[in-house]
């Protein structure tokens, strides 16, 4: 093989090391808790902040699950006209929703009240812990 080709095919293999290493990086996963806020405009603020955030960093590098309990779980209503536009956009970029059913219970909500994209689980403090446990890291905006 002339020298010539040996430095192209070298090149070549360098300039597609970069793409590579991107290519293999796996999604960094945040839980974001949602709960007491003195009005339903900081829900909205925090779902506003995600999507920027999703924008600005891209949907493929993150992976992002919102803990919702105490009064942050009324930012999950199907029928929340602040939010729930968002909640249906950011669900569709990849977000995932977990409604608490403790403060389900507390504030008289059925799972009928919530969107699909909406998950339950038995308890939001333990399920924003158990996502830490798992490598998730925290984000209270």
């Amino acid at each position: 093989m002339r020298k010539s080709n040996v430095i192209f095919y070298l090149l070549i293999a360098l300039l597609s090391l970069p793409a590579l290493t991107f290519a293999d990086e796996s999604p960094v996963s945040f839980v974001l808790q949602l709960t007491r806020t003195s009005d339903n405009f900081g829900h909205r603020r925090a779902m506003l902040q995600i999507d920027k955030v999703l924008e600005d960093i891209g949907e493929k590098k993150l992976n992002i699950e919102v803990v919702a309990y105490e009064s942050g779980i009324q930012a999950l209503l199907a029928n929340n006209e602040e939010t729930s536009q968002l909640l249906t956009k950011l669900s569709n970029r990849g977000v995932r929703f977990k409604a608490c059913r403790i403060s389900m219970r507390a504030w008289g909500l059925k799972e009928s009240e919530f969107p699909l994209e909406v998950e339950f689980v038995p308890a939001g403090a333990p399920e924003v812990i158990r996502l830490q446990m798992k490598g998730h890291k925290y984000w209270l905006p």
